[in-house]
């Protein structure tokens, strides 16, 4: 059987052998309630906190500043609705980008609808990337939090977070940062990047799917967005996903100590598919910063063709690719991120995501270059375009 080729890490990653190994205890011998105050909770309690000491140590922060989640849309609504209505009296004003991930878009929708909150969008330039002085002119008396991403998922373009979180921070305006993409694959420092909230999912970084963590600057006011028990000192109520968190928590432990060396890794699979793409296949486009990007993540451009056609084709070969985002896959309008960056509708819906993973080899890059250049030759002659 032919091993199959899997280019979409940016929708998911497979769970590390450690990972695993690391959550099985949970199921067995320390299965108990960490909030138990018998001994049964004592060793789940102590695995906790250990984690919790793990992703704090990824991130640059506190163990206490991390709250634990169901993964990267539940952080990014706890961050947004959080801080909204806890300074809904100090004002009403978010300013975020056009390319964010829909948890943050819809989450800002929906405070626009319900709650009669106003947003801003600030564009991006034709590389995705926001400028720092547009945000920072976004800014109002009424603003109560800005949220950028640390990085598209789609595109791969990295943002100046650092930059964005000193303009807020002079400004007196809480920063948030989906950070989904970013962890585990660049260098990530919530202290020098002057963030008050971040969020992050295990399932990104080779941890377990269902699981999270939002990072809240100790002294930070935000109201939690689940209410009940005294869970996460209080601030995200609900029994915890303990073998999750443990997880995510080996997870983090690894991607901080491997991150200088698979992003160099995965940055020569990413340039080397490219150059050959250029090289093979007339008439391409890069999607994304050509330097600022995230060392894993290829989007391009096949102008005249349809890229759920080409993704099929792939599929049938046994090469997994994407379109873009994996939480909107079923929507067959353009990116709203490659629209954003100014391509046109046809450049937009004939764009294909690859992004690589820790287990991709130069021998994947042949086997998507074996039957690429075919496949899109096949699809632009039968186009009408």
């Amino acid at each position: 059987m032919v091993k199959s080729v899997y280019l979409d890490h940016n929708a998911t990653t497979p769970v590390r052998p450690e990972v695993v190994e690391a959550m099985l205890p949970m199921f067995r011998e320390d299965f108990g309630n960490p909030s138990s105050a018998h001994a049964c909770g004592g060793g789940p309690r102590r695995l906790r906190e250990e984690a919790r000491a793990k992703v704090a140590a990824l991130l640059g922060c506190c163990p206490v500043e991390v709250v634990f989640t169901s993964g990267g849309t539940e952080s990014d609504n706890h961050a947004i609705k959080g801080a909204a209505f806890a300074l809904r009296e100090k004002g009403t004003h978010i300013v975020t980008s056009k390319v964010e991930h829909h948890a943050v878009l819809h989450t800002c929708r929906w405070l626009e609808q319900r709650l009669g909150f106003t947003v801003t969008y600030v564009g991006v330039d034709a590389d995705g990337r926001v400028d720092p002085a547009a945000v920072a002119a976004a800014v109002t008396p009424s603003t109560v939090l800005v949220s950028i991403m640390a990085a598209n998922n789609e595109s791969g373009t990295v943002n100046p977070i650092a930059a964005i979180g000193r303009a807020c921070r002079e400004r007196g305006v809480l920063f948030h940062t989906d950070a989904v993409q970013a962890v585990g694959k660049i260098p990530v420092d919530v202290q020098a990047a002057s963030v008050d909230f971040l969020s992050l999912s295990g399932h990104k970084i080779y941890g377990p799917k269902g699981v999270g963590a939002l990072y809240i600057r100790e002294g930070v006011t935000i109201d939690p967005l689940l209410h009940g028990g005294g869970h996460e000192i209080g601030r995200r109520a609900g029994t915890e996903h303990t073998s999750g968190i443990v997880g995510l928590g080996r997870a983090a432990e690894l991607a901080r100590a491997d991150l200088e060396a698979e992003a160099r890794q995965l940055t020569a699979l990413r340039d080397d598919l490219w150059a050959r793409i250029r090289a093979q296949i007339p008439e391409v486009r890069l999607n994304g910063h050509p330097t600022e990007r995230l060392p894993n993540t290829l989007n391009v451009s096949f102008p005249r063709i349809e890229a759920e056609s080409a993704l099929m084709l792939l599929d049938r070969e046994g090469i997994a690719v994407s379109t873009g985002s994996a939480c909107s896959s079923e929507d067959q309008e353009a990116s709203h991120v490659l629209t954003a960056m100014g391509r046109t509708a046809l450049e937009a819906r004939g764009a294909i995501r690859f992004s690589f993973g820790r287990d991709n080899t130069p021998a994947d890059v042949d086997r998507l270059m074996a039957a690429l250049p075919g496949i899109i030759a096949k699809l632009r002659a039968m186009s009408p375009l």
